[in-house]
């Protein structure tokens, strides 16, 4: 049987740039028990030759930003001003990782008593599975990646087909950095199926899932008939805002603006619907038209450009019919007027910058996730009727408020359903802070001392003196 070609898409020509082939049936099996091999003896590293492998690998990484960031800009399609700072904010998310792991993975001790030691040990779960995105490929990778290989635990990822050199950098960087053979691998495959056999192999212990609701939940279910399976998921957002009467209109309207559109707004935590207080919405909108009169559209190699492309012709195509929805249902462009936005590259798969104005949340576009560069505005009479619409959603990843009274605003946060809330900030994990999904954003969490938890299993040590 011959392997599956992958090919990659550029979303600046939509002419093919990479081809990868997919895997064997004997690979399928092949692939995990390697793996298991590696695991059995990298457990037994001590943590301080992970921390040194892990360190080393993160300066490898750090130094090749260039280069890197310019893959991903031919690849993905965002623009090359930013693509480097990707690589530079995985390495300092991973630097935090190293630096709290060894208080995340301490022993804890049981009740003090004579004769007798108790504690619980934090031991690596094994072979772990990590599928991640295109999006933001090295951000979200080594949310699992290095608390996965600190724990002990031998792993396998997946690179999304459009972005394939990101699971192969990394590979090559770890085996750099001293990586034993065999505790990282990599594979390719555009097929749903030869994932789900990955996963259902008896030596796979933990999945992480960084991606699609849909996807998320076929990977869930072929894991769900074997008991000591771990799945984790992080999914899509619709992520709410709300601008309260009392705020810098221009400042706010500058962060919504780079909340909602950086990226093309392809991130599940980008701020995908506003609401503002009625007392300054006309007001507010006039400033985001003018910050998006700033903005260029454009060849994401050009580095004065702002937005480049989204990632396909099928994801232009989805925004697009979220606007046009919008349109027929009554919402007003309010787009202002930019030669840019009217006039991108003929050839690749670019989407201006949309703000829309009477929406509501019967348009898909305050209720489905869009994934998209579209900034829809609301107007809300009150905190009340803003908090009950930020709740009105299938998703829960994160939401803000923005406002001069900040413990108005803290207090405010309370009540939103998110797994993230933020009070004048937004499109932004914290290292030190857990990244969770409520609602069908997710489940498991990474990040934050809380991070290390998913790869990890606990063991009770109970130890009684011999009697004399």
């Amino acid at each position: 049987m011959s392997l599956e070609t992958i090919t990659t898409i550029s979303p600046i020509t939509n002419k093919p740039i990479l081809k990868r082939n997919g895997l064997s049936d004997a690979d399928i099996t092949s692939i995990p028990e390697t793996a298991a091999r590696a695991f059995e003896s990298y457990r037994c590293t001590s943590l301080s030759d992970r921390h040194r492998i892990v360190k080393k690998a993160l300066k490898l990484l750090n130094d090749r930003q260039e280069a890197l960031g310019k893959e991903l800009s031919e690849q993905m399609g965002r623009p090359i001003a930013y693509t480097p700072k990707e690589i530079t904010t995985a390495v300092a998310r991973g630097e935090y990782m190293l630096k709290i792991s060894e208080g995340a993975l301490k022993d804890t001790e049981g009740e003090a008593e004579k004769g007798f030691k108790r504690y619980i040990k934090k031991v690596p779960v094994g072979p772990v599975l990590i599928l991640f995105p295109w999006n933001y490929p090295y951000l979200t990778l080594v949310n699992s990646l290095i608390p996965a290989l600190l724990a002990g635990n031998s792993v396998i990822i997946k690179p999304s087909p459009q972005t394939p050199t990101s699971a192969e950098q990394i590979q090559q960087i770890f085996n750099e950095a001293g990586l034993p053979e065999g505790v990282l691998q990599i594979f390719h495959s555009g097929s749903i199926t030869q994932i789900e056999a990955i996963a259902r192999s008896p030596h796979v212990q933990l999945v992480c899932f960084t991606g699609s609701v849909a996807n998320g939940l076929a990977v869930q279910s072929a894991a769900s008939d074997r008991v000591p399976i771990r799945v984790g998921l992080e999914l899509g957002g619709k992520d709410p805002a709300y601008v309260r009467s009392d705020v810098d209109v221009k400042w706010a309207a500058e962060e919504i603006v780079d909340g909602s559109v950086f990226n093309s707004g392809q991130s599940c935590c980008s701020v995908e619907r506003v609401y503002v207080d009625e007392k300054i919405h006309d007001e507010f909108v006039s400033a985001l038209q003018d910050v998006l009169k700033g903005y260029k559209l454009g060849d994401p190699m050009d580095k004065d450009t702002h937005v480049g492309p989204v990632v396909s012709m099928r994801s232009a195509e989805a925004i697009r019919s979220h606007i046009k929805d919008a349109l027929e249902k009554g919402a007003t462009d309010a787009t202002p007027e930019n030669d840019s936005f009217k006039w991108p590259p003929t050839d690749g798969n670019y989407v201006a910058p949309t703000l829309l104005t009477n929406v509501n949340h019967d348009m898909a576009v305050m209720t489905e996730e869009t994934f998209g560069p579209v900034i829809p505005v609301m107007k809300v009479k009150d905190d009340s009727e803003a908090i009950k619409l930020m709740n009105d959603s299938q998703f829960g990843l994160t939401a803000s408020i923005w406002t001069k009274d900040v413990s108005k605003g803290h207090e405010l946060i309370d009540d939103v359903e998110a797994g993230t809330v933020f009070v004048n900030r937004c499109d932004y994990p914290a290292p030190d802070l857990a990244w969770v999904g409520w609602k069908d954003s997710g489940k498991g969490q990474t990040l934050s001392k809380f991070g290390f938890d998913q790869f990890v299993k606990l063991k009770s040590y109970h130890v009684k003196d011999y009697p004399k």
